[in-house]
């Protein structure tokens, strides 16, 4: 399945930039850009992408409104800004985001987002990981028992939740990056979570120290 991406950004090479990487990866189409809020929230209302891919400081409309507009509509959205201020993430997931993603994260994890909100997923900035759950983790007695999971699937669920990406987590514990997503797997079901984002609220559930 091919998954259809807007871009929206007030930046003329950064869209050009995003559009080369993702049109570079398989199975993803960008089909529309945007240079404004307005525009952009017009622009998704014709084409009904996928997902759009919002910066936050865009003229006429900020990121954060046409994230809530269209995704109240159903297309998926990921914000992707310079600014990774707590208010700005918090608003962002609050407005339906299902990913945030500073620019600098690189080429890997913005196809990455696009193809996690594509599924339902969620992905944050590994920089903005450990922050965001220290402000969000959900107590103790309400969140997954980290003790359901085999040792080598607790080690991938710590790095998961100090805010490690996959390539990442098979350097540190010398693992294929396959091995990784398989641990991955069967974290989610064994916890009964959705996402690396919910992993890592486990874990800091279970006791943040582990940070």
């Amino acid at each position: 399945m091919t998954v259809s991406v807007v871009l929206a950004d007030d930046q003329e090479m950064v869209r050009i930039g995003f559009a080369m990487i993702l049109g570079a990866a398989s199975g993803i189409d960008v089909v529309g850009q945007a240079a404004d809020g307005i525009e952009a929230v017009e622009l998704i209302a014709r084409t009904r992408p996928d997902v759009a891919l919002l910066d936050i400081r865009m003229p006429r409309l900020d990121g954060i409104e046409v994230c809530r507009r269209v995704t109240a509509a159903g297309t998926r959205a990921v914000i992707v800004t310079t600014f990774g201020e707590p208010d700005y993430v918090d608003a962002a997931l609050d407005a339906g985001a299902s990913g945030f993603l500073l620019k600098d994260s690189g080429p890997e994890l913005l196809v990455a987002a696009v193809r996690a909100a594509a599924t339902g997923d969620a992905l944050i900035s590994p920089a903005l990981t450990v922050d965001l759950l220290a402000r969000r983790h959900r107590p103790a007695d309400s969140s997954p028992k980290l003790e359901e999971l085999t040792s080598r699937e607790r080690d991938v669920a710590l790095c998961v939740a100090r805010g490690r990406t996959n390539a990442e987590i098979a350097d540190e514990l010398v693992i294929s990056l396959g091995t990784v997503k398989t641990h991955l797997g069967a974290i989610t079901r064994r916890l009964g979570v959705r996402n690396r984002v919910e992993i890592a609220a486990a874990v800091w559930a279970a006791g943040g120290t582990v940070l």
